[in-house]
This record gives structure tokens, sequence and C-alpha cells, in this order.
């Protein structure tokens, strides 16, 4: 019959328009993006300014034995040297210090 269609006849799911419920949700999607970029545009650069002076708080306090400043939590912050050591240098030049403290590793 020509109205009949059979399996042979069915369009495979990678192939074909996709379902408007997809397109929808791309949609939405692509709004949620267009809307995050413009409500945090202003504010971007000081997210970035308050996560790199967290940031850099928290590497003065990981490793002030280094730069000759007692601390206190120096046990705790000891299991933390060897995930932090790959983020000194850029830590230690951005602070101002042209060199490694004397902390008995080389980083420049």
């Amino acid at each position: 019959m020509p109205g009949d269609r059979g399996p042979s006849a069915a369009v495979p799911a990678d192939q074909g328009p996709s379902p408007w419920w997809r397109r929808t949700l791309d949609g939405l999607r692509r709004a949620a993006r267009i809307y995050e970029g413009v409500a945090l545009a202003p504010y971007r650069a000081e997210i970035q300014r308050r996560y790199a002076r967290q940031r850099d708080a928290f590497m003065l306090a990981t490793f002030s034995d280094a730069l000759g400043v007692p601390n206190p939590v120096d046990l705790y912050t000891l299991e933390l040297l060897p995930y932090l050591m790959e983020d000194f240098h850029e830590w230690h030049r951005r602070v101002g210090l042209d060199h490694a403290p004397e902390g008995g590793w080389r980083c420049c």
C-alpha cells in the first residue's frame, strides 16, 4: 500500500530533524549562557580579583615557614605542599619575590 510505512522506511535516530524538545532545550541552554554572560560581565573582574587574593593568602599561609614566618598550623599545611608545588613558582613571582625563598627546594 502506498501509505504503509514499514520498519525499513523508518528514519534512524541520528539522522533527520531532531525532536522539538531537543531544539527547545538547546535554545534554552544558549539563552542561559547569554544571560550568564550579561549578568556576570560587570562582576567578573572583581570575582577573579577576590579569588586571586584568597588564593595568595592561602599560599602564604601554606608556605609561611619557607618565608621565615612561624606557622602555627604547619603540621596540617605540610600535607598540602606536594599539591601546591606546581603553583609555587607562579605565586612567588606574583607576590613580588624574584627568587624562591630559602626553604630547602629550588624553584628558579
